[in-house]
């Protein structure tokens, strides 16, 4: 039913009283911020599963980046469901030690993110990242859907035919079926632990190597 005019001028009257003017002001002032923060505000975050050796490592470089949003450690790419960290050391599940990323694509893009990955542990030895022996080591990107996995193999090729490693690449590219986190002492581990022995020889020189390389796209 339409106002009327009359209906109109009360409602007017009445907001406009010395006072409750300014105050409606304020309001809708407010009202357009929170808008506007809504709109700057990604909807909809992406995520990538990555593995390439010791998940401690890839959760300290990739939570560094500007646009990740949150990176979880653990194990994809095995047959047992819910594994722990002792049963995908044994190397009997199939799972390889990887990382979940979460990221708004407005800001980094999964192409820079596989880009990086390549970058960042030895994609061509096969169930090994340096002293890290074992199929739970192999270098994997788990593709969620046909455009992610377009994407990384898109990348694999340019790796490739650049010759940046020198070798064939052996990295494994299969459809993610699940993710299991891995235990809560595994989550930001080298934020936690930075004089633990592993972080101190191993992790800090490949993440003081990732910030000198990216650092303009460090959060």
């Amino acid at each position: 039913m339409p106002i009327s005019g009359r209906v109109l001028n009360l409602w007017y009257a009445q907001i406009l009283q010395p006072g409750t003017a300014e105050a409606f002001i304020r309001i809708l002032e407010v009202s357009v911020h929170t808008l506007a923060e809504r709109q700057d505000v990604n909807p909809s975050s992406e995520e990538a599963v990555l593995g390439g050796g010791c998940f401690w490592c890839f959760d300290a470089i990739f939570s560094k980046l500007r646009g990740v949003e949150k990176v979880e450690s653990g194990y994809s790419g095995g047959t047992a469901p819910d594994p722990t960290y002792e049963d995908v050391c044994m190397g009997e599940t199939g799972h390889a030690e990887s990382v979940k990323i979460t990221f708004n694509p407005k800001v980094i893009s999964y192409r820079q993110l596989i880009e990086i990955f390549f970058t960042i542990h030895d994609p061509t030895t096969p169930n090994r990242q340096g002293a890290d022996v074992g199929s739970q080591y192999r270098s994997a990107i788990f593709y969620r859907d046909p455009s992610q996995k377009a994407t990384a193999e898109s990348v694999m090729r340019e790796v490739e035919a650049e010759g940046i490693w020198g070798v064939p690449i052996v990295t494994e590219l299969t459809p993610l079926v699940a993710f299991y986190k891995a235990e809560d002492y595994h989550q930001d581990f080298y934020e936690k632990n930075p004089r633990q022995g592993y972080c101190m020889v191993v992790i800090a020189p490949k993440v003081l190597k990732f910030r000198k390389k990216y650092a303009n796209m460090l959060a």
